[in-house]
């Protein structure tokens, strides 16, 4: 475990470098663009290679040396923030540029994904995956807290030339010590590690389609995705519209949904084992859509939002972990690269997708209909008055199409397969 908890503590320092620079140029573009819109395009940008570009990953991650790959894709995102520092410090930067360069640290996040969860798996063994998921989960949701807290200090004492110098910072810290003092074991080097590229990438799909369980599995989260990534569509244009929401709020929102799923990643680094990791997965994800969406529909005060933050994330770190494990255990890690980044296509494309359908739903077709009603009517006394009230109600949908796609999972036999192969 000392080569695991070397690599986790400096790869997240160095997250927590990158996430406060990320943050920076969104506030950065807002304050120039003033659009919304402008500043979700980051995202996409960033999610669009990772998308299109993971199913082939996977195959350089299982072809190639993982310290390598790591090493080489650290390097070229630190490049880029260099650029960026650049472009800044000559007065030269545009909107066009962030694009590019989140487009290019998309496919490059793309290769090193499966290459770090290929690492970690090689790193630990079996008996501890659960607990390194759970610290993996930890450092997310710690990086998820301090960003905004250490950005906007850095900004304020120096600006936003003080956040990328630390960004460089952890970079350097990061890399030296995975270059020097991280050795990752290597994979046992199979016919199939030498095909072709594209052949490789074939194989992934090949692996799904005859292990029903974990396609099903992935599929299940793929339609959960599609909820969550709705429902954060719509949470900033609900809060800040309504009547007792704001800026303040919406703050108080996402930092408990942060401390929710930091004391959630605590609990499933501490927890034992379980009888059944499917269960505790599908468990965990009907507790989230059953509770959140609907008192945040129904809910008139931060107080009541706050509540289903906690109700609606505290187990999510669990069930990652829990899905963390089955995949790690079931997948074989020579083939686990090709097997992670067609799962990466296959459960994250339907992220960018909820974020349009997010905003077209909330501005286009909820908003206006809740508008039609006034004071007093039955769908006003549900879901408030004003604008926001179309968002609520849009939360409402999601709660019960989120318990629908949780109990129909929940009925897939190949999922419950699960537990009996070894």
């Amino acid at each position: 475990m000392k080569t695991f908890f070397i690599l986790w503590i400096t790869q997240s320092f160095s997250s927590l470098g990158s996430s406060m620079t990320s943050f920076s140029l969104v506030i950065w573009l807002y304050s120039k663009s003033g659009s919304a819109l402008s500043t979700a395009m980051l995202s996409i940008c960033s999610y669009m290679p990772y998308v299109l570009m993971s199913i082939f990953a996977g195959a350089i991650s299982d072809r190639w040396n993982k310290k390598l790959i790591m090493l080489v894709c650290d390097s070229f995102a630190a490049v880029c923030t260099v650029l960026v520092l650049v472009l800044l410090k000559t007065d030269s930067l545009e909107v066009w540029h962030l694009y590019t360069l989140n487009a290019l640290n998309g496919l490059m996040n793309t290769i090193q994904q499966p290459a770090s969860d290929v690492a970690a798996t090689l790193l630990t063994p079996e008996k501890y995956y659960q607990k390194t998921s759970g610290m993996r989960s930890f450092s997310n949701s710690l990086i998820t807290i301090l960003t905004p807290v250490f950005a906007t200090s850095f900004a304020a004492f120096a600006g936003i030339e003080a956040v990328i110098f630390f960004d460089l910072f952890t970079f350097l810290v990061a890399f030296w010590v995975l270059l020097l003092f991280i050795k990752i074991p290597k994979t046992e080097q199979t016919d199939e590690n030498k095909e072709n590229i594209l052949q490789s990438a074939k194989d992934g799909l090949s692996y799904l389609r005859t292990n029903k369980g974990i396609l099903w599995l992935i599929l299940f989260l793929a339609a959960i995705n599609f909820i969550a990534s709705i429902y954060d569509a719509a949470l900033p244009a609900m809060v800040l519209s309504h009547q007792n929401g704001g800026e303040t709020a919406l703050g108080i929102v996402n930092a408990c949904v942060g401390i929710t799923t930091l004391a959630g990643s605590v609990l499933a680094t501490l927890m034992p084992a379980p009888k059944s990791r499917v269960r505790v997965i599908c468990n965990c994800l009907l507790l989230s859509m059953s509770t959140e969406n609907f008192m945040l529909a129904f809910g008139k005060i931060p107080l009541v939002w706050c509540i289903g933050a906690v109700l609606g994330w505290i187990c999510i770190p669990l069930m990652n972990a829990n899905m963390d494990v089955l995949f790690r255990s079931k997948i074989p890690a020579q083939m686990q690269g090709r097997v992670y980044s067609t799962r990466n296509s296959l459960q994250f494309f339907t992220i960018p997708l909820g974020y349009f359908a997010g905003g077209l739903l909330v501005d286009q077709v909820f908003e206006p209909f809740m508008a039609k009603f006034s004071q007093g009517h039955v769908l006003t006394l549900l879901f408030g008055y004003g604008k926001g009230s179309g968002a609520a109600m849009l939360f409402f949908i999601l709660g019960i199409l989120g318990v629908l796609v949780c109990l129909v999972f929940r009925k897939i036999k190949y999922i419950w397969l699960l537990e009996e192969s070894k």
